[in-house]
């Protein structure tokens, strides 16, 4: 038996202790605490999220794991939905949007590799969930959202809960953030049918992409790309389903 193999058995013997002590909550499936639960019940659903969802598959980079474990999920997702928070689920959070499901947050943020000073670019910024996370791990993010009303919703909980390197535009994404490129990194968290050229001519020499790319309800991948002087080196790294992206009229 390796290392690893008891390391996920000690991770999944926690997730039942905690379903005993928290009623309801069957962890692997839909970790459900009950209503009323408090920030101690969050944190410790947090922490097995990371153990079990994401260190017990294939996320290994610690800064990232890290970052998972310090950022409350449930802060950004509606009230009706917060019992659901740490579940390895997408979430609505309203407008015909979602909070994508934990892995794939981590599996994004890792295959991004980002560095501490780095400045990175977020499209699609929803519940304002992935900009938190990247803002434990880099100098600054930039994030865009073509919802109003969601962008001022994610603006209002990024500086609630301190994410003070985050700065929040309401427009259309894929036209990119000409005012503060060129950026080490993008991160796309929508998906168009190809990869906007606006965002390609922001990203630094040297720099990453990932984004998913597909129609909505047809194949959608998860590409990853570095930018070398001129060209483009593009690799398929994951099959996905995202909310398409929209421009704006």
């Amino acid at each position: 038996m390796t290392a690893k193999t008891i390391w996920r058995q000690i991770a999944r013997s926690r997730a039942a202790v905690l379903a005993v002590l928290l009623p309801g909550c069957l962890f692997m499936d839909s970790c459900n605490p009950p209503k009323g639960s408090s920030e101690a019940d969050f944190e410790m659903l947090r922490k097995l999220m990371v153990e079990v969802q994401l260190a017990g598959r294939d996320i290994n980079n610690p800064r990232v794991l890290d970052a998972m474990a310090a950022v409350s999920r449930h802060e950004f997702v509606p009230e009706p939905m917060r019992r659901f928070a740490y579940a390895d689920e997408p979430l609505t959070i309203g407008y015909g949007q979602t909070i994508s499901q934990p892995y794939i947050v981590a599996f994004m943020t890792e295959q991004l590799d980002p560095k501490p000073g780095d400045c990175v670019l977020e499209i699609g910024t929803g519940s304002g969930y992935q900009a938190a996370v990247l803002s434990r791990l880099v100098a600054r993010v930039y994030t865009i959202e073509i919802i109003k009303l969601l962008a001022m919703r994610a603006e209002a909980d990024l500086k609630r809960l301190g994410y003070n390197n985050v700065k929040v535009l309401a427009g259309d994404g894929y036209r990119g953030w000409p005012e503060y490129a060129p950026f080490d990194a993008i991160i796309v968290t929508c998906a168009p049918d190809s990869i906007p050229q606006p965002l390609l001519d922001q990203l630094k020499d040297g720099g990453r992409m990932i984004i998913p790319v597909g129609s909505p309800g047809c194949h959608q991948e998860l590409r990853l790309l570095e930018k070398h002087g001129t060209g483009i080196v593009t690799r398929t790294v994951l099959p996905v389903r995202f909310v398409p992206m929209t421009r704006e009229d």
